[in-house]
């Protein structure tokens, strides 16, 4: 079981590890490629596209094969991906190399998260999330150590994508361990996959849809626009904004480590509320006529409101589905937070640039009473009790 739940936790360290290379190194490679800065979001398109369909497809995936055969694979073609970007000297062959990079990544999110709910305590969903936060942080700093020495942007990815083929071999070779487990969507290999008509007549299932979107529109739309929201509308220079807007990510990392140990004493559903308080005392925050501090303390408290959210809700959704539904709501839950990342940043960036960028935390207010309102929704419809 140790041994296991060791390979998981370095798994979710190398699901974070890719996901910030492509904004650490752009800087070098669209000056390479000799495209528009603005092209890198064709590629984060793509990836999220083949993410999108691989999450949808995680049931019927993890149904036939099992988890472990199921990561195994998500890790390889990631990896295989990954040493394709390492290659590309154009801008065509990125967007190439995207599809398969999307695809793996769709799965082996969905089929973790899942597995983790089914066999682990909360606490362990908190840190493993903390543990993609450490592996999100550790890519920028390899492709920039690769940068500093003098090495191409493809260097970095190389690195990574040998990184993703060791775990990938370490999988492989723990594959009876996790077919071992006795309670799991394992159970259920060759039962027939529900389709996605059959899950969105759940009861809950499109609230907690509804409640994921808003919740990784929160999450991403903060990221991607803080920088820009404290330079443009409170004035901060730029250089201080980017170390500013990096407290988020922090605080989130913080978060979750923290979260694991409270989730001990707390349920789901208390952490899940806890955190949106925090999100929205964050934002009250933002909103004070005030200097930087406060500024730098309201982001901070977005980041650590964030943290529980997400690990929570996926933890909770076999109690409120059933372990044999999990797998199919955890593919959607997930395929709505990447449509949620897909549209609601952009969205914003249209709104900042009609309207205005002061709008930022009226825009996460208005996403995070959605999100509240969707989550008891949830309560009240699958145990009216919460």
């Amino acid at each position: 079981m140790n041994f296991l739940l060791g390979i998981i936790y370095l798994s979710f360290i190398s699901l974070g590890l890719p996901d910030a290379l492509l904004g650490s190194a752009w800087p070098k490679m669209y000056l390479e490629f000799q495209v528009p800065v603005s092209y890198a979001g064709a590629i984060s398109m793509i990836i999220a596209l083949g993410t999108i369909l691989s999450s949808l497809l995680s049931d019927r995936l993890t149904r036939k094969f099992g988890t472990g055969a199921v990561t195994a694979t998500s890790v390889g073609i990631t990896a295989f991906a990954l040493w394709g970007f390492s290659i590309s000297h154009s801008f065509w062959m990125l967007c190439i190399w995207a599809i398969p990079y999307g695809l793996g990544a769709g799965s082996v999110d969905a089929s973790l998260n899942n597995y983790v709910a089914l066999h682990y305590a909360s606490k362990h969903m908190s840190w493993l999330h903390c543990m993609w936060g450490v592996g999100a942080t550790l890519g920028p700093y390899i492709m920039g150590a690769a940068l500093t020495g003098g090495a191409s942007w493809n260097t970095g990815y190389r690195i990574i994508s040998v990184m993703q083929v060791v775990l990938t071999a370490i999988i492989v070779f723990s594959l009876p361990k996790w077919k071992g487990r006795n309670v799991s969507a394992e159970e259920h290999i060759g039962s027939k996959p529900l389709s996605l008509k059959e899950i969105l007549a759940i009861p809950g299932a499109k609230a907690i849809m509804i409640c994921f979107f808003c919740y990784c529109a929160v999450e991403q739309t903060t990221m991607l626009w803080a920088s820009s929201y404290l330079n443009l509308a409170k004035g901060v220079a730029a250089q201080t904004a980017a170390s500013f807007a990096g407290m988020f990510c922090i605080g989130i990392t913080i978060g979750r480590g923290i979260n694991g140990f409270i989730a001990m004493k707390l349920k789901d559903s208390q952490m899940i509320r806890m955190g949106q308080a925090i999100i929205f005392l964050g934002i009250v925050v933002m909103m004070l006529p005030f200097g930087d501090v406060f500024s730098l303390l309201g982001f901070s408290l977005i980041g650590l409101g964030c943290a529980p959210v997400y690990p929570c809700i996926i933890h909770s959704t076999p109690e409120h589905f059933g372990a044999e539904r999990s797998q199919a709501l955890i593919g959607v839950q997930m395929a709505s937070a990447y449509v949620g990342t897909c549209l609601m940043p952009p969205l914003f960036g249209l709104m900042a640039n009609h309207i205005s960028i002061h709008l930022l935390p009226v825009y996460l207010l208005i996403l995070l009473a959605v999100m509240v309102w969707m989550h008891e929704l949830l309560n009240k419809t699958v145990s009216g009790k919460e």
